[in-house]
């Protein structure tokens, strides 16, 4: 047991956090009968993007290594904030805050806020941080919760309805209340214990927990390379629910010895951007999903949520001023299921300089760049040259779902934020280096089952809707099937047999990705229906079956041979550590994992030895999903169990 010594002036910050809590909670009066607010009625860039404060941690002092080390409380509240531009109603939210102060200024005063988004993390490589989360969202969800889903957490063991379904509002009251929460570090190499398991939730004052929660405190080792991570929550089957309702943050990791950073922009010129997609009310509140795609099956559940405006950190079509010079922007796609494939209005480039997991290999000069949801895209834009009063519309031309469905409309969801350029002397940006960062070469360790084979499938009703969508067509509590052992390096393939294109997010570790190829989607769906049946889910193991191995067809007397394109490798912009990556429909796409930290040696993987600063095979697990928000609950992501080497 560590020793430690608080200091600091906790009790008042507690008090003051308590009175924030019972002025947010008694600030989100409810609206029975809201009706669709026309989103071409908002007067775009009225509104003026802001970075979201910073948490500020106390400190105790840890005796076994004689440090100071840093320990944060966030709480998770109701409150309500001003998303639309003035005069607009003020928009009821679920919000992460505490102890916070400016962004940019260390030095600035402290006070208790609750944000959308939530308070930035600003975290130092190798410094490892504690974080005590609160659930203080009593009352009732403000989206429809729907107990029919084989992910609902169903805090109140109540009997699952039957149809015919109760409208919404006002739902299933032992649905609706009480509202749990579990936060995930998206990216971070955390213990299973720290990382938001699915079933790790726990509702306000834990009064009531969920199968798997070993505690609210967590703890972030931060080991990694500097990179742009996010934090939202992760409750199984109520993840699209709580993150619309507003619960994610930025956590940058810095490294004091990062050569890269000292020639990028920093302080007012360094904006973390966090893009969502939103649809409101005319009261302000947010039009979330009521009615389910197959009300019959699912009352409220519906395959992927749209807003009809795009909000940039907690603002509805901001503008942003900026200075002849260049700008550092990180973004983070948190919207539920939205693609953007984001240009500039007046065609000029821009450098990306980073993706998930650190820096990219070398600087990509692009005019486009497609973003998945949970994607994280570091990137550069030279204003230098851009004459003053220019207004720079930042747009997004992906089709929604991504990749077959509709093209959003310029003049709303393909319009994201502006950027006007000032008057002022032009300040021409520091070259950057032709190589920001080595990347080392994956191999896959021999006799391990190399290489694992996945199948991303759908559900579908009587009349073609989705039910539900799947990995391998199993639900999440399926046996366990993944059980990595730290230390090697396992080459996963994703087969992807549906219409849309899924990012798929695998916790605990970086990974590089290998190449897409295209397949006969249909021919291999047949075929692996004759493997496994074709009524979903499988009530069996699923028989595994590899694009890659030509099948001997004894009706026909011919060989399949599936892989119809050529190898297709990654773009630069995808070359570097990834945690999230873009499987497309009708293609397989094929990675390489590495269960250790991204630093550790090759030659350090010696049997025996645990790469991670901590034990991973400890705790409840990890798990891997789809980012698609609606399709993650219900049901496509599957655990995993790391195991000792």
């Amino acid at each position: 047991m560590k020793s430690f010594l608080k200091f600091g002036l906790i009790g008042i910050c507690i008090g003051m956090l308590n009175a924030a809590i019972a002025f947010g909670q008694a600030a989100a009066p409810a609206n029975p009968t809201p009706r669709p607010l026309d989103p071409l009625t908002i007067p775009k860039y009225v509104n003026r993007l802001t970075k979201p404060p910073v948490h500020v941690p106390f400190y105790t002092f840890d005796f076994s290594t004689l440090s100071f080390v840093p320990n944060y409380t966030v709480t998770a509240m109701k409150t309500r904030e001003q998303l639309l531009p003035q005069g607009f109603p003020l928009t009821p939210v679920f919000a992460y805050g505490g102890v916070v102060r400016d962004a940019d200024d260390d030095r600035s005063p402290q006070r208790i806020d609750f944000t959308v988004p939530g308070p930035t993390f600003e975290a130092i490589r190798d410094q490892p941080i504690f974080v005590q989360y609160r659930n203080e969202l009593d009352g009732d969800h403000m989206f429809p919760v729907d107990p029919t889903l084989d992910s609902f957490p169903n805090p109140n063991n109540m009997r699952i309805p039957l149809p015919p379904f109760k409208p919404f509002p006002p739902g299933y009251a032992q649905a609706q209340d009480p509202i749990p929460m579990v936060p995930h570090l998206h990216g971070g190499v955390t213990p299973s214990a720290s990382d938001g398991f699915p079933k790790a939730w726990f509702t306000a004052d834990e009064r009531i927990k969920g199968p798997a929660f070993s505690g609210s405190m967590f703890h972030y080792y931060n080991v990694q390379l500097p990179t742009t991570l996010w934090y939202h929550d992760h409750t199984i089957g109520m993840t699209r629910l709580n993150v619309a309702a507003g619960l994610a943050g930025f956590y940058l990791i810095r490294d004091p010895k990062d050569p890269i950073a000292p020639l990028l922009p920093s302080t007012q010129f360094e904006f973390p951007l966090m893009i969502q997609d939103k649809a409101f009310n005319t009261d302000g509140s947010i039009a979330f999903t009521q009615v389910g795609d197959n009300p019959g099956i699912h009352p409220y559940w519906d395959p992927e949520y749209f807003g009809n405006t795009i909000m940039v950190n907690g603002k509805v079509w901001p503008g942003l001023s900026v200075a002849r010079r260049q700008y550092r922007f990180r973004i983070v796609n948190a919207s539920n299921a939205r693609f953007y494939n984001i240009r500039l209005s007046n065609g000029m480039s821009f450098t990306q300089i980073g993706a998930d997991g650190s820096y990219l290999p070398a600087p990509a000069t692009l005019t486009s760049k497609l973003i998945a949801p949970a994607e994280r895209v570091d990137m550069l834009i030279d204003f230098s040259t851009v004459p003053a009063g220019t207004k720079i519309i930042l747009q997004n031309t992906a089709a929604a779902p991504f990749p077959t469905g509709d093209l959003p409309d310029p003049q709303t969801t393909g319009q994201i934020m502006r950027f006007e350029v000032q008057s002022g002397p032009a300040v021409t940006p520091r070259p950057l280096p032709a190589t920001l960062i080595s990347i080392p070469t994956l191999t896959p360790t021999p006799n391990i089952g190399n290489p694992k084979l996945f199948t991303l499938n759908e559900q579908e009703s009587n009349t073609g809707d989705p039910v539900a969508v799947l990995i391998d067509g199993q639900h999440f509590d399926a046996d366990i099937t993944e059980l990595p052992k730290v230390g090697t390096t396992e080459e996963w393939y994703f087969q992807n047999l549906t219409e849309d294109a899924h990012p798929i997010h695998i916790h605990l570790v970086e990974f590089q990705l290998e190449d897409r190829q295209a397949i006969d989607k249909d021919r291999f769906k047949a075929y692996w229906e004759s493997l496994n049946g074709a009524t979903l889910p499988l009530n069996h193991p699923t028989v595994r079956a590899n694009v890659e191995v030509p099948v001997f067809d004894p009706a026909t007397g011919t060989v399949h041979d599936f892989l119809t394109g050529p190898v297709e490798e990654p773009s630069p912009s995808e070359s570097g550590w990834k945690d999230t990556f873009v499987a497309p429909p009708g293609k397989v796409t094929r990675i390489l994992i590495r269960f250790a930290p991204q630093t550790t040696p090759q030659s350090a993987l010696v049997k025996g030895f645990n790469p991670f600063p901590f034990d991973a095979t400890k705790g409840p697990g990890y798990v891997w999903h789809c980012h698609i928000l609606d399709h993650e609950d219900n049901d496509m992501m599957r655990p995993m169990k790391a195991k000792a080497p």
